[in-house]
């Protein structure tokens, strides 16, 4: 038998190559002395989960740990289902939110050898000392005691010189949320946490000495406290000459003047505020244990839109106990009244032991067995209405959140009082045509969009001319193609390089963001 590289390997089936693992880069760096007897792989979901069984044959560990989340929890299944028929000898080790809670329910319970339930920085290389000195372990499911959070060694050191360069750097200052949002993991935390903010700080300036630029803070509430946000804020601020894209969660209601007085000095790209909203229908809010004071949440979206340069990236959610597609339509308009870059339209998934599954009788809650479980139908909800909302949510990203169409945006939103209802008829004569709503290539996307407009009684020479400015001039395409050059104008030919120029830098920043978002 060839012998054994490493003991351990720690592996990572992310969501795409952009998104890089930050959990094994946590476990890696707290391995102590077994740090020198382990070794990181990372894979995506688009590769096949036989080729992922072989990279780990090939690296012939004693031990391999893997996360399990909802975007990966279909392929870690088969890898660790795979692997106990062919290598059996291989300890397999799993951790991550979705085998942490319904543990023994979970169908990845029997094709692995250990489970260690809530945070495993140090768990794990524990557990992995047990198995490599032989000593016996009573129980395959493992809970991880709540480690102090001053004491974990931070990752940032663990991430390569090619990730800095082309992957998405994530980063945390503190863990947990103190708000019992019902549909939401973070709900389950018992308090805030935070890592000591002077050699947080330190560890950022690395990142940056070795050319770091874009960072996505993962802490779910950033402006939770003024006295550290704004200790970050002026850290990057004082060098933000360097080109920083920082992303960054913010509670919708909560922006003191101390952060204002900052965000309002950071140039155009530089900053995005992700803003859940989840739901503005007041009662659907109190189901889901969700409290906004929607007086300040308007005002803080329209200070962020008159006064600051910041990039707001909003989410809602459809599916949510006791909304209606009615109300939810109210409440996507208002939102959209109130100015955010972004509008993110998400459909409700249900999230392994959170709070959400109180509902299930109430509201008749019907989800998907299959990840990422989510929410097929709700009795305010029926599946066929689910379903146009889903084929909604990919069309409104392909269209308004992708940054091409903006003046088709301005277009069909003044074609009536309700985005919402527009748009959704929108999506359904495109999904008619298409009979699918992603994939679709651009050139054919703008065909559709220039059909659309004839039947809404719209000019063929303005729809022209409008469409002809989003294609031909994002992401630097000059070329036209041959349904838009019929009536094209002489004046959208020749537009001002200056205008171009314009263009290319919103576009720079709303596609830094995009990334972030993949």
């Amino acid at each position: 038998m060839n012998p054994i590289l490493r003991p351990i390997l720690l592996g990572a089936i992310n969501s795409t190559y952009q998104h890089c693992s930050i959990g094994i880069r946590y476990i890696y760096a707290n391995m102590g002395a077994l740090q020198n007897d382990c070794e990181m792989v990372e894979w995506t979901i688009k590769e096949n989960p036989l080729t992922i069984v072989e990279n780990i044959l090939k690296a012939r560990p004693r031990i391999l740990g893997l996360g399990v989340y909802i975007w990966n929890t279909n392929e870690v299944y088969e890898v660790c289902s795979t692997l106990k028929k062919v290598a059996p000898e291989i300890t397999i080790v799993l951790g991550g939110s979705e085998i942490s809670y319904e543990t023994e329910t979970n169908a990845l319970y029997n094709v692995c050898d250990y489970i260690i339930k809530g945070e495993a920085d140090f768990a794990f290389p524990q557990l992995c000392q047990k198995i490599l000195t032989g000593e016996h372990l009573d129980h395959k499911v493992m809970e991880s005691v709540l480690p102090d959070i001053k004491a974990i060694a931070l990752p940032y050191k663990h991430f390569t010189d090619n990730d800095i360069k082309n992957r998405i750097i994530y980063v945390e200052a503190s863990r947990g949320c103190p708000y019992k949002c019902e549909y939401c993991l973070s709900s389950l935390d018992k308090s805030v946490r935070s890592f000591d903010l002077d050699i947080f700080l330190v560890e950022m300036q690395i990142l940056i000495d070795r050319g770091a630029r874009v960072f996505k803070f993962v802490d779910r509430t950033f402006n939770l406290s003024p006295t550290t946000s704004t200790k970050i804020l002026n850290f990057f601020l004082k060098q933000i000459e360097l080109g920083f894209f920082l992303h960054f969660e913010l509670v919708p209601d909560r922006l003191p003047n101390e952060i204002k007085d900052l965000i309002v000095q950071f140039p155009k790209g530089s900053l995005q505020f992700e803003i859940g909203i989840q739901t503005l229908n007041p009662i659907v809010a109190q189901n889901v244990s969700r409290k906004n004071d929607l007086t300040k949440v308007k005002d803080n979206f329209s200070y962020l839109k008159s006064a600051t340069k910041v990039h707001t990236h909003a989410d809602l959610i459809a599916g949510l106990p006791g909304e209606t597609v009615e109300s939810f339509a109210e409440g996507f308009d208002l939102l959209y009244s109130w100015g955010p870059d972004e509008v993110q339209l998400g459909i409700l998934k249900r999230l392994k032991g959170t709070p959400i599954i109180r509902h299930e009788s109430t509201f008749a809650m019907k989800y998907s067995e299959l990840a990422p479980f989510q929410i097929l139908s709700t009795n305010s909800m029926s599946y066929l209405e689910l379903q146009k909302m889903n084929r909604l949510s990919k069309f409104w990203d392909s269209i308004a959140n992708s940054g091409d169409f903006p003046e088709f945006m301005k277009w069909i939103s003044a074609k009536s009082s309700s985005l919402f209802w527009t748009f959704f008829f929108l999506s359904e004569y495109l999904f008619e045509r298409h009979r699918n709503s992603h994939s679709i290539a651009l050139l054919s996307l703008v065909e559709s969009l220039l059909a659309y407009m004839q039947t809404q009684g719209a000019n063929l020479e303005q729809s022209q001319e409008i469409l002809v400015k989003d294609y031909s001039f994002g992401q630097k395409r000059r070329d036209v193609p041959h349904f838009l050059k019929v009536h094209q104008s002489v004046a959208s030919k020749n537009m001002s390089n200056e205008v171009f120029s314009a263009k290319q830098t919103v576009r720079a920043a709303i596609y830094n963001q995009r990334q972030l978002n993949r």
